[in-house]
């Protein structure tokens, strides 16, 4: 499921404050650069419970955004877990935290945005909330906010 591509520089551009620039440093994951859909959010700390959850369920071109505190010490997804994000019709998926299993995620067609790699992965306890505001460095994303991503960064609807 190819999307169209909306360059964040251009968007922003014509948008201005209307949108909300992520300055986070995230890096790119998934074959996917360029992705853009409705949010849906999870809140957690290095326990990716609910974000397997989400994920398999159908994502009808949404991007998850995850608020992982930040953390480094355990991904907070896998392969296995993009794959399933990627058959069930995910544009993307932004996490602040970390991913493993590099190699494999660069050949999905999924949109993957995270701080960093760690071969480390996390329990799964499902603990945290599905669906409430998150924020990530000074930016808050709403559920159901657009959310625009490519190379140069991040941008959510205000």
């Amino acid at each position: 499921m190819q999307q169209e591509s909306i360059g964040t520089a251009d968007l922003y551009d014509q948008q201005g404050d209307a949108l909300a620039s992520i300055s986070v440093q995230f890096q790119d994951f998934g074959g996917r650069l360029a992705f853009h859909g409705p949010a849906r959010t999870v809140k957690c700390y290095e326990d990716n419970g609910l974000i397997k959850e989400i994920l398999s369920f159908p994502g009808d071109g949404a991007v998850l955004v995850v608020d992982g505190g930040g953390s480094l010490r355990f991904a907070l997804m896998g392969d296995m877990i993009a794959a399933s994000a990627e058959t069930n019709g995910w544009a993307g998926v932004i996490i602040h935290g970390v991913v493993r299993d590099r190699a494999a995620l660069a050949e999905l067609d999924l949109g993957i945005k995270a701080l960093g790699s760690n071969p480390r992965k996390t329990v799964k306890r499902s603990h945290g909330t599905v669906d409430e505001v998150i924020t990530i460095g000074d930016v808050q994303v709403r559920p159901g906010a657009m959310v625009y991503a490519d190379i140069d960064g991040i941008l959510v609807e205000r």
